[in-house]
């Protein structure tokens, strides 16, 4: 028996009706009834349309019966479209928001390593661009909904009317649903070109801004990211789009044409065909006041086209996201506010970490490693860049999963369950770090502790807190680095962690920071892990570990350390 197969498109196709049926089932209540609402509308519409047609047609003009049903339809479809409507616009919304919260939940609880594999300005495209574009579309889908509820009322109302006729319709609406197939499948293709050059285009947004003052510095390198990758993806996307506008026109003119060829022939084969001339003005009618809520679908074709390109990129990204950290959003049993503590040591046992393969080029391996970091220990960890020493810090903090070996805490391993537990003991400002601009508690007490490192670290003068705010984080580099410490401060853990803390310091401060600081820290009870160049300092450590090539090549302690000073 020969084994069933998939292809790529019918997988990508069944990942994107199971993503849009788990995101509408909250709602699926809400969806029934406001389809339902638009169904029933849709179908009033083509009875008030014959009603019209009726009364057209009626000796002596309309009676008080057909009036009367005039404005019960009238109602009836006000009703209809008003629910669908509400209804729809709720639905669209609430998914919007859900499929916000979701991809961001993903990324919160993705492992690190999953995250900084991600490129940034992918992930901020499909955070910003492709939401955006779903719920442009979602915002418009209520109209598109009512849209295709009156064209099915039509069409049941055309094939009542006359059979022999409606095949004449038929006709003419399955060569625009051909038109409109082909034309749609030219559409995703464009777009999908869109996709990927906005991809490019964010890229490059981020290089003009954050690249400034190196633009500036370098023109040939201005040239190429202004003149050829910027200016080149801002064409492609005007081309694509072009393109895909112009099939969108072509396809439209093409519709109009069907829809008034077969008016034409109705008004000619009217007396060949013997047909009613009730008949004949019902089908002018329909197909008159029908050709507004065609002309609305075929608009909405170029958006449907994005949003499935769109949905597509954000399915490809929660996919990338699937592996997720227990406990990181969830309050399970306590597990939320569980922390561990250090009685004894922290110790990586034969650990390992291999990063994944990039092409040809070979991934950079840390370890195996042995290392044990003693409570209130202060240990610096040295080596030439990319040595593995920020690789190795992420193995201790749990930010990174062993590829090999274990982490250990008191001599137990820390298991899968209970590491976001473990990360509690530790606060770190690392050379990448993020500044927040804000406390996460607001009590008093916080607010006058912030400010008194802010004195302690001499940024006072420039930087106030209001409110639980930061007045602001527009500081130099050093400065910057001084408020993340006041964060680290604030959070009171028991293992601390500077990933070239002092770098940016000057030199006044970089030796406070050695000899004052750091000491002060020691007496408090506090672990130290402290990654450095500043061999001027290594006897602040009790121990320093030497990394290269991804392994520990040297220890010494601080008596040793003292003898080679």
């Amino acid at each position: 028996m020969t084994p069933t197969t998939t292809t790529p498109a019918a997988d990508s196709k069944q990942g994107l009706s199971h993503e849009l049926i788990r995101l509408l089932r909250p709602f699926w209540r809400v969806t029934l009834f406001a389809t339902l609402m638009g169904g029933i509308g849709g179908l009033s519409t083509a009875w008030l349309l014959a009603t019209i047609n009726d009364g057209l047609h009626a000796p002596g003009g309309a009676s008080g019966r057909t009036i009367a049903l005039f404005v019960v339809l009238c109602l009836v479809t006000l009703a209809g479209r008003a629910a669908a409507g509400v209804g729809n616009s709720m639905i669209g919304q609430q998914i919007i928001a859900a499929l916000r919260k979701d991809i961001s939940a993903r990324i919160v609880c993705a492992p690190i390593s999953a995250i900084e594999r991600y490129k940034v300005h992918r992930l901020i495209a499909t955070l910003n661009g492709d939401v955006d574009t779903v719920s442009a579309f979602t915002f418009n889908f209520s109209g598109f909904a009512i849209a295709f509820a009156i064209v099915v009322g039509c069409i049941v109302y055309m094939l009542v009317l006359s059979p022999l006729l409606f095949v004449l319709a038929a006709v003419a609406i399955a060569l625009g649903m051909l038109f409109n197939r082909n034309a749609s499948r030219r559409w995703t293709r464009h777009y999908e070109g869109v996709r990927g050059a906005q991809d490019e285009l964010q890229k490059q947004y981020r290089a003009i801004t954050e690249g400034a003052k190196e633009l500036r510095l370098n023109r040939d390198r201005r040239e190429r990211v202004y003149g050829a990758q910027l200016s080149g993806a801002a064409d492609t996307i005007a081309d694509l789009k072009t393109r895909a506008m112009r099939v969108f026109w072509a396809t439209d003119a093409a519709s109009s044409t069907l829809f008034f060829a077969v008016i034409g022939v109705l008004l000619v084969a009217q007396y060949r065909l013997g047909v009613d001339p009730r008949v004949i003005s019902g089908f002018v009618i329909v197909l008159l006041y029908v050709r507004g809520p065609v002309d609305q679908l075929a608009s909405a074709l170029p958006a449907l086209g994005q949003a499935q390109v769109s949905f597509r990129r954000i399915a490809d990204l929660t996919s990338q996201f699937t592996s997720r950290e227990p406990y990181l959003l969830d309050d399970r049993e306590g597990q939320a506010q569980e922390r561990l503590t250090m009685r004894e040591d922290i110790t990586l046992r034969a650990a390992s970490y291999t990063y994944a393969s990039n092409g040809e080029v070979v991934p950079f391996s840390l370890g195996p490693v042995d290392l044990t970091i003693r409570r209130g220990e202060t240990l610096f960890i040295v080596g030439e860049n990319g040595c593995g020493k920020t690789t190795l810090v992420k193995l201790l903090l749990g930010l990174y999963s062993p590829s090999a070996g274990q982490l250990l805490l008191d001599g137990a391993p820390v298991p899968a369950e209970r590491i976001d537990a473990y990360r509690q003991m530790f606060s770190a400002v690392f050379s990448d770090y993020y500044l927040f601009d804000d406390l996460v508690a607001r009590d008093p007490e916080m607010i006058a502790r912030a400010q008194k490192w802010l004195e302690h670290l001499e940024i006072a003068h420039k930087v106030k807190v209001s409110d639980g705010v930061f007045s602001t984080i527009d500081l130099s580099a050093g400065q910057r680095k001084r408020l993340a410490l006041v964060h680290a401060m604030l959070e009171e853990r028991p293992v601390m962690m500077f990933d070239e803390w002092a770098a940016d310091q000057d030199p006044t401060f970089r030796r406070v920071f050695y000899n004052e600081f750091l000491p002060e820290l020691k007496r408090q009870g506090k672990t130290l892990i402290v990654i450095s160049h500043d061999d001027r300092f290594f006897d602040t450590a009790d121990r320093v570990i030497r990394l290269s090539g991804g392994k520990i090549v040297e220890t010494t302690t601080k008596i040793e350390v003292a003898r080679e000073g």
